[in-house]
Protein backbone atom coordinates (compact mmCIF):
# COMPACT_ATOMS: atom_id res chain seq x y z
CA UNK A 1 0.00 0.00 0.00
CA UNK A 2 1.27 3.37 -0.79
CA UNK A 3 1.09 5.18 2.21
CA UNK A 4 2.79 8.01 3.63
CA UNK A 5 3.04 9.60 6.86
CA UNK A 6 4.05 13.18 6.25
CA UNK A 7 8.23 13.01 6.00
CA UNK A 8 9.11 16.08 8.79
CA UNK A 9 10.26 19.49 7.67
CA UNK A 10 13.90 18.68 8.82
CA UNK A 11 14.50 15.48 6.73
CA UNK A 12 13.40 18.32 3.54
CA UNK A 13 15.52 20.97 5.26
CA UNK A 14 18.30 18.78 5.43
CA UNK A 15 18.32 17.65 2.06
CA UNK A 16 18.00 21.70 0.53
CA UNK A 17 21.27 22.03 2.55
CA UNK A 18 23.08 19.49 1.46
CA UNK A 19 21.96 20.72 -2.26
CA UNK A 20 22.68 24.28 -1.03
CA UNK A 21 26.39 23.08 0.06
CA UNK A 22 26.59 20.72 -2.96
CA UNK A 23 26.12 23.61 -5.57
CA UNK A 24 27.17 26.87 -4.05
CA UNK A 25 29.43 25.73 -0.79
CA UNK A 26 29.50 26.75 2.36
CA UNK A 27 26.09 26.76 4.77
CA UNK A 28 22.77 28.64 4.08
CA UNK A 29 22.06 31.41 6.39
CA UNK A 30 18.42 31.53 6.27
CA UNK A 31 15.99 28.79 6.22
CA UNK A 32 12.03 28.84 6.10
CA UNK A 33 9.31 27.08 5.18
CA UNK A 34 5.68 27.12 3.94
CA UNK A 35 2.91 24.61 3.92
CA UNK A 36 0.28 23.30 1.11
CA UNK A 37 -2.83 22.56 2.02
CA UNK A 38 -6.31 20.09 1.81
CA UNK A 39 -9.63 22.31 0.97
CA UNK A 40 -12.30 20.25 2.82
CA UNK A 41 -14.52 22.23 0.87
CA UNK A 42 -15.43 25.28 -0.42
CA UNK A 43 -13.89 24.57 -4.22
CA UNK A 44 -13.97 26.86 -6.90
CA UNK A 45 -15.40 29.36 -4.75
CA UNK A 46 -12.41 31.64 -3.88
CA UNK A 47 -12.26 33.78 -6.97
CA UNK A 48 -15.81 34.16 -6.72
CA UNK A 49 -15.71 36.27 -3.73
CA UNK A 50 -17.09 33.54 -1.84
CA UNK A 51 -16.27 31.07 1.21
CA UNK A 52 -13.32 28.39 1.62
CA UNK A 53 -12.64 25.94 4.35
CA UNK A 54 -8.68 25.02 3.81
CA UNK A 55 -6.39 23.68 6.55
CA UNK A 56 -2.37 23.67 6.29
CA UNK A 57 -0.47 20.92 6.05
CA UNK A 58 2.85 19.46 7.32
CA UNK A 59 3.59 18.93 3.97
CA UNK A 60 6.09 21.50 3.23
CA UNK A 61 8.07 23.51 0.70
CA UNK A 62 11.69 24.84 2.15
CA UNK A 63 13.64 27.76 0.87
CA UNK A 64 17.93 27.93 2.47
CA UNK A 65 19.96 30.65 1.51
CA UNK A 66 22.38 33.33 1.72
CA UNK A 67 22.18 36.84 0.54
CA UNK A 68 25.26 37.76 -1.59
CA UNK A 69 26.77 40.58 -3.47
CA UNK A 70 26.04 42.47 -6.74
CA UNK A 71 22.68 41.68 -8.82
CA UNK A 72 22.59 38.43 -9.80
CA UNK A 73 20.26 35.39 -8.22
CA UNK A 74 21.23 32.19 -8.31
CA UNK A 75 18.00 29.46 -7.35
CA UNK A 76 18.26 25.75 -7.69
CA UNK A 77 15.44 23.33 -6.83
CA UNK A 78 15.67 19.71 -5.48
CA UNK A 79 12.66 18.59 -7.65
CA UNK A 80 13.50 15.13 -9.70
CA UNK A 81 10.02 16.30 -11.72
CA UNK A 82 11.11 20.41 -12.38
CA UNK A 83 11.47 21.10 -15.95
CA UNK A 84 15.28 21.93 -17.06
CA UNK A 85 17.26 23.16 -16.29
CA UNK A 86 17.17 22.81 -12.01
CA UNK A 87 19.24 26.27 -11.78
CA UNK A 88 18.12 29.56 -13.05
CA UNK A 89 20.35 33.06 -12.83
CA UNK A 90 18.75 36.16 -12.64
CA UNK A 91 19.66 39.89 -12.06
CA UNK A 92 17.15 41.65 -9.51
CA UNK A 93 13.70 43.50 -11.28
CA UNK A 94 14.64 47.46 -11.67
CA UNK A 95 11.78 49.60 -12.79
CA UNK A 96 13.37 49.87 -16.30
CA UNK A 97 13.92 46.11 -16.13
CA UNK A 98 10.74 43.85 -14.59
CA UNK A 99 11.18 39.96 -14.48
CA UNK A 100 9.51 38.05 -16.86
CA UNK A 101 8.17 34.96 -17.96
CA UNK A 102 10.39 32.61 -19.44
CA UNK A 103 11.54 29.15 -19.44
CA UNK A 104 11.73 27.01 -16.86
CA UNK A 105 8.20 27.22 -15.70
CA UNK A 106 9.35 26.31 -12.16
CA UNK A 107 11.36 29.55 -11.80
CA UNK A 108 8.96 31.80 -12.75
CA UNK A 109 6.66 31.45 -9.44
CA UNK A 110 9.65 32.34 -8.06
CA UNK A 111 10.78 35.60 -10.00
CA UNK A 112 6.99 36.25 -9.63
CA UNK A 113 7.39 37.21 -5.67
CA UNK A 114 10.75 38.78 -6.56
CA UNK A 115 8.74 41.46 -8.70
CA UNK A 116 5.49 41.67 -6.52
CA UNK A 117 8.04 42.08 -3.07
CA UNK A 118 6.47 44.80 -0.77
CA UNK A 119 10.00 46.29 0.03
CA UNK A 120 12.99 47.40 -1.51
CA UNK A 121 15.68 47.58 -1.74
CA UNK A 122 16.11 43.73 -2.22
CA UNK A 123 19.86 41.72 -1.86
CA UNK A 124 21.10 39.22 -4.57
CA UNK A 125 21.01 35.61 -2.90
CA UNK A 126 21.54 32.11 -3.82
CA UNK A 127 19.22 29.31 -2.35
CA UNK A 128 17.88 26.36 -2.85
CA UNK A 129 14.08 24.77 -3.08
CA UNK A 130 13.03 21.45 -1.73
CA UNK A 131 9.69 20.44 -1.61
CA UNK A 132 7.83 17.17 -0.23
CA UNK A 133 3.92 18.68 -1.46
CA UNK A 134 3.34 16.51 -4.50
CA UNK A 135 3.13 18.42 -7.74
CA UNK A 136 0.02 18.71 -9.41
CA UNK A 137 -1.52 16.98 -7.02
CA UNK A 138 -4.16 19.45 -5.93
CA UNK A 139 -2.63 20.33 -2.79
CA UNK A 140 -1.22 23.69 -3.86
CA UNK A 141 2.19 23.09 -4.41
CA UNK A 142 2.78 26.28 -6.19
CA UNK A 143 1.27 28.59 -3.24
CA UNK A 144 3.09 26.80 -0.72
CA UNK A 145 6.30 27.63 -3.24
CA UNK A 146 4.98 31.31 -3.78
CA UNK A 147 4.82 31.67 0.52
CA UNK A 148 7.83 30.04 1.15
CA UNK A 149 9.80 32.64 -1.52
CA UNK A 150 7.98 35.51 -0.27
CA UNK A 151 9.24 34.14 3.70
CA UNK A 152 12.58 34.25 2.93
CA UNK A 153 12.87 37.45 1.01
CA UNK A 154 11.52 38.65 4.56
CA UNK A 155 14.56 37.31 5.97
CA UNK A 156 16.68 39.56 3.73
CA UNK A 157 14.77 42.72 3.41
CA UNK A 158 11.84 42.90 5.89
CA UNK A 159 8.38 44.19 5.12
CA UNK A 160 5.43 45.92 7.35
CA UNK A 161 4.07 42.15 7.98
CA UNK A 162 1.19 42.47 6.82
CA UNK A 163 0.28 38.47 6.13
CA UNK A 164 -2.80 39.64 4.11
CA UNK A 165 -1.12 42.02 2.01
CA UNK A 166 1.74 38.77 1.95
CA UNK A 167 -0.88 36.49 0.49
CA UNK A 168 -2.27 39.21 -1.66
CA UNK A 169 1.58 39.38 -3.24
CA UNK A 170 1.99 35.89 -3.59
CA UNK A 171 -1.14 35.40 -5.31
CA UNK A 172 -0.24 38.52 -8.02
CA UNK A 173 3.23 36.52 -8.49
CA UNK A 174 1.13 33.52 -9.93
CA UNK A 175 -1.17 35.43 -12.14
CA UNK A 176 1.83 37.69 -13.78
CA UNK A 177 4.20 34.66 -13.73
CA UNK A 178 2.50 31.54 -13.82
CA UNK A 179 -0.42 32.49 -15.86
CA UNK A 180 -3.00 30.60 -13.48
CA UNK A 181 -5.63 33.51 -12.42
CA UNK A 182 -6.17 31.54 -9.01
CA UNK A 183 -7.89 32.95 -6.18
CA UNK A 184 -6.26 33.69 -2.84
CA UNK A 185 -7.89 30.57 -0.65
CA UNK A 186 -4.12 28.80 -1.38
CA UNK A 187 -1.68 31.79 -0.65
CA UNK A 188 -3.75 32.66 2.48
CA UNK A 189 -4.50 29.38 4.44
CA UNK A 190 -0.14 29.01 3.62
CA UNK A 191 0.80 32.18 5.21
CA UNK A 192 -2.08 32.07 7.80
CA UNK A 193 -2.84 28.34 8.67
CA UNK A 194 -3.19 27.57 12.59
CA UNK A 195 -1.53 24.24 13.84
CA UNK A 196 -4.99 22.03 15.16
CA UNK A 197 -7.47 24.58 13.13
CA UNK A 198 -8.98 24.63 9.77
CA UNK A 199 -9.58 28.00 8.66
CA UNK A 200 -12.82 29.55 7.33
CA UNK A 201 -11.88 32.21 4.31
CA UNK A 202 -14.08 35.00 3.67
CA UNK A 203 -12.44 35.55 0.01
CA UNK A 204 -14.99 38.68 -0.20
CA UNK A 205 -13.56 40.66 2.89
CA UNK A 206 -10.40 38.66 3.79
CA UNK A 207 -11.32 37.72 6.85
CA UNK A 208 -10.60 34.26 8.78
CA UNK A 209 -11.44 32.30 11.40
CA UNK A 210 -9.96 29.48 12.69
CA UNK A 211 -12.25 26.31 13.24
CA UNK A 212 -11.14 23.80 15.70
CA UNK A 213 -10.08 20.17 14.24
CA UNK A 214 -8.37 18.93 17.69
CA UNK A 215 -10.60 15.52 17.98
CA UNK A 216 -8.16 12.58 18.05
CA UNK A 217 -10.77 10.20 17.15
CA UNK A 218 -10.91 11.67 13.53
CA UNK A 219 -8.89 12.12 10.94
CA UNK A 220 -8.20 13.87 7.80
CA UNK A 221 -7.17 11.10 5.26
CA UNK A 222 -5.73 12.22 1.54
CA UNK A 223 -5.73 10.23 -1.22
CA UNK A 224 -3.81 10.84 -4.32
CA UNK A 225 -4.93 9.84 -6.90
CA UNK A 226 -1.70 10.29 -9.20
CA UNK A 227 -3.14 10.81 -12.41
CA UNK A 228 -3.45 14.64 -13.69
CA UNK A 229 -5.31 15.36 -17.14
CA UNK A 230 -3.86 17.86 -19.44
CA UNK A 231 -7.37 19.68 -19.22
CA UNK A 232 -6.58 21.70 -16.39
CA UNK A 233 -4.83 24.73 -18.01
CA UNK A 234 -7.50 25.31 -19.93
CA UNK A 235 -10.24 24.71 -18.07
CA UNK A 236 -9.52 26.67 -14.49
CA UNK A 237 -9.29 29.97 -16.62
CA UNK A 238 -12.55 29.23 -18.86
CA UNK A 239 -14.65 28.28 -15.21
CA UNK A 240 -13.69 31.38 -14.58
CA UNK A 241 -14.60 33.91 -17.43
CA UNK A 242 -17.85 31.72 -17.28
CA UNK A 243 -18.16 32.76 -13.63
CA UNK A 244 -17.68 36.28 -14.07
CA UNK A 245 -20.10 36.07 -17.44
CA UNK A 246 -22.93 34.94 -15.12
CA UNK A 247 -22.49 37.54 -12.40
CA UNK A 248 -21.99 40.45 -15.05
CA UNK A 249 -25.85 39.05 -16.35
CA UNK A 250 -27.23 38.89 -13.13
CA UNK A 251 -26.50 42.56 -12.64
CA UNK A 252 -23.65 41.27 -9.76
CA UNK A 253 -19.83 42.52 -8.53
CA UNK A 254 -19.35 38.42 -7.94
CA UNK A 255 -21.41 35.54 -8.04
CA UNK A 256 -20.99 35.75 -3.70
CA UNK A 257 -23.74 38.62 -4.15
CA UNK A 258 -25.91 36.10 -5.70
CA UNK A 259 -28.78 33.49 -4.45
CA UNK A 260 -30.61 30.12 -6.29
CA UNK A 261 -33.46 32.62 -6.66
CA UNK A 262 -31.37 35.38 -8.69
CA UNK A 263 -30.12 32.57 -10.76
CA UNK A 264 -33.42 30.71 -11.55
CA UNK A 265 -35.09 34.02 -12.35
CA UNK A 266 -31.88 35.06 -15.04
CA UNK A 267 -32.25 31.26 -16.16
CA UNK A 268 -33.38 32.12 -20.01
CA UNK A 269 -31.25 34.43 -20.03
CA UNK A 270 -27.53 31.86 -19.64
CA UNK A 271 -26.80 29.10 -21.74
CA UNK A 272 -27.20 25.90 -20.47
CA UNK A 273 -23.47 25.38 -18.86
CA UNK A 274 -22.88 28.91 -17.68
CA UNK A 275 -26.54 28.68 -15.61
CA UNK A 276 -24.88 24.61 -13.96
CA UNK A 277 -21.56 26.48 -13.32
CA UNK A 278 -23.35 29.66 -11.55
CA UNK A 279 -25.11 27.43 -9.65
CA UNK A 280 -22.79 25.04 -8.28
CA UNK A 281 -20.57 28.06 -7.06
CA UNK A 282 -24.00 29.94 -5.17
CA UNK A 283 -24.74 26.34 -3.55
CA UNK A 284 -20.84 25.65 -2.55
CA UNK A 285 -20.77 29.36 -1.03
CA UNK A 286 -24.11 28.26 1.31
CA UNK A 287 -22.21 24.40 1.75
CA UNK A 288 -19.14 26.06 3.18
CA UNK A 289 -20.91 28.06 5.57
CA UNK A 290 -23.14 24.95 7.01
CA UNK A 291 -19.91 22.94 6.84
CA UNK A 292 -17.78 25.23 9.54
CA UNK A 293 -20.81 25.09 11.57
CA UNK A 294 -21.14 21.61 11.74
CA UNK A 295 -17.71 21.19 12.23
CA UNK A 296 -17.42 23.51 14.88
CA UNK A 297 -20.18 21.68 16.76
CA UNK A 298 -18.40 18.20 16.25
CA UNK A 299 -21.20 17.33 13.71
CA UNK A 300 -19.61 14.85 11.71
CA UNK A 301 -21.79 13.29 10.16
CA UNK A 302 -23.28 16.79 8.50
CA UNK A 303 -19.59 17.21 7.79
CA UNK A 304 -19.31 14.19 5.66
CA UNK A 305 -22.84 14.73 4.12
CA UNK A 306 -21.89 18.30 2.32
CA UNK A 307 -18.83 17.07 1.18
CA UNK A 308 -20.34 14.45 -0.90
CA UNK A 309 -23.02 17.06 -1.85
CA UNK A 310 -19.63 19.33 -3.12
CA UNK A 311 -18.03 16.36 -5.15
CA UNK A 312 -21.46 15.62 -7.20
CA UNK A 313 -21.94 19.41 -7.70
CA UNK A 314 -18.05 19.57 -8.46
CA UNK A 315 -18.89 16.32 -10.69
CA UNK A 316 -21.94 17.48 -12.21
CA UNK A 317 -22.60 20.98 -12.52
CA UNK A 318 -18.81 22.32 -12.77
CA UNK A 319 -17.90 19.76 -14.57
CA UNK A 320 -14.55 19.63 -13.31
CA UNK A 321 -13.73 15.47 -11.61
CA UNK A 322 -12.42 12.70 -13.75
CA UNK A 323 -13.28 8.89 -13.81
CA UNK A 324 -10.35 8.34 -11.26
CA UNK A 325 -11.60 10.86 -8.76
CA UNK A 326 -15.34 9.51 -8.68
CA UNK A 327 -13.75 6.42 -8.18
CA UNK A 328 -11.70 6.66 -5.03
CA UNK A 329 -14.52 9.12 -3.24
CA UNK A 330 -17.27 6.35 -4.21
CA UNK A 331 -14.10 3.49 -2.38
CA UNK A 332 -14.19 6.00 0.51
CA UNK A 333 -17.98 6.46 1.05
CA UNK A 334 -18.36 2.18 0.56
CA UNK A 335 -16.45 2.16 4.34
CA UNK A 336 -18.18 2.08 7.70
CA UNK A 337 -16.58 5.37 9.91
CA UNK A 338 -15.96 7.52 6.63
CA UNK A 339 -18.47 10.60 7.39
CA UNK A 340 -17.54 12.19 3.88
CA UNK A 341 -15.15 12.58 1.08
CA UNK A 342 -15.26 14.79 -2.19
CA UNK A 343 -12.70 15.53 -4.62
CA UNK A 344 -10.40 18.54 -3.61
CA UNK A 345 -8.38 21.19 -5.76
CA UNK A 346 -8.90 22.46 -9.21
CA UNK A 347 -9.74 19.13 -10.62
CA UNK A 348 -9.06 17.02 -13.29
CA UNK A 349 -6.96 14.59 -11.14
CA UNK A 350 -5.07 15.04 -8.26
CA UNK A 351 -6.43 14.46 -4.57
CA UNK A 352 -9.60 13.24 -2.67
CA UNK A 353 -9.99 14.52 0.98
CA UNK A 354 -11.90 12.34 3.22
CA UNK A 355 -13.36 12.94 7.01
CA UNK A 356 -13.02 9.53 8.73
CA UNK A 357 -12.81 8.16 12.36
CA UNK A 358 -9.55 7.20 13.12
CA UNK A 359 -10.05 3.52 13.67
CA UNK A 360 -11.29 3.23 10.51
CA UNK A 361 -8.17 4.62 8.45
CA UNK A 362 -6.48 1.36 8.03
CA UNK A 363 -9.83 -0.16 6.50
CA UNK A 364 -10.50 2.24 4.07
CA UNK A 365 -7.15 2.67 3.05
CA UNK A 366 -7.25 -0.45 2.31
CA UNK A 367 -10.59 -0.89 0.49
CA UNK A 368 -9.52 2.21 -1.35
CA UNK A 369 -7.05 0.29 -2.90
CA UNK A 370 -8.68 -2.65 -3.76
CA UNK A 371 -10.65 -0.80 -5.43
CA UNK A 372 -9.15 2.13 -7.41
CA UNK A 373 -7.32 0.75 -10.44
CA UNK A 374 -4.80 3.36 -10.67
CA UNK A 375 -1.79 3.31 -7.57
CA UNK A 376 -3.29 5.59 -5.05
CA UNK A 377 -0.63 7.82 -2.73
CA UNK A 378 -2.08 8.03 0.81
CA UNK A 379 -1.91 10.65 3.39
CA UNK A 380 -2.98 10.90 7.28
CA UNK A 381 -2.68 14.44 8.58
CA UNK A 382 -4.09 17.13 10.65
CA UNK A 383 -3.96 21.07 10.48
CA UNK A 384 -0.52 22.15 10.51
CA UNK A 385 1.22 26.12 10.62
CA UNK A 386 1.31 28.31 8.24
CA UNK A 387 4.71 29.73 6.70
CA UNK A 388 7.43 30.15 9.45
CA UNK A 389 11.23 30.93 9.88
CA UNK A 390 13.39 27.78 10.57
CA UNK A 391 16.51 27.43 12.81
CA UNK A 392 19.94 26.81 10.86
Amino acid sequence: MARRTCEPVSGVVAEARRVYQETFGGSAGVAVCAPGRVNLIGEHTDYNQGLVLPMALPLVTVMVGSKTSGQSCSVATTAESADEPRKVDFDLPTDTAPLIRVEPAWANYVKGVVQHYRARPLPAFKAVIASNVPLGGGLSSSASLEVAVYTFLQQLCPDDGDKVAKALACQQAEHTHAGMPCGIMDQFVSVLGKEGHALLIDCRSLEASAVPMADPDVVILITNSNVRHSLTGSEYPSRRKQCEKAAAILGKSSLREATVQDLEDAKDRLDSETYRRARHVIEEIERTARAAEALRGGAYQEFGKLMVESHNSLRDLYEVSCPELDALVTAAMDVDGVFGSRMTGGGFGGCTVTLLQAEATERAMKHIEGRYSGCPTFYITTPSEGARVLSV
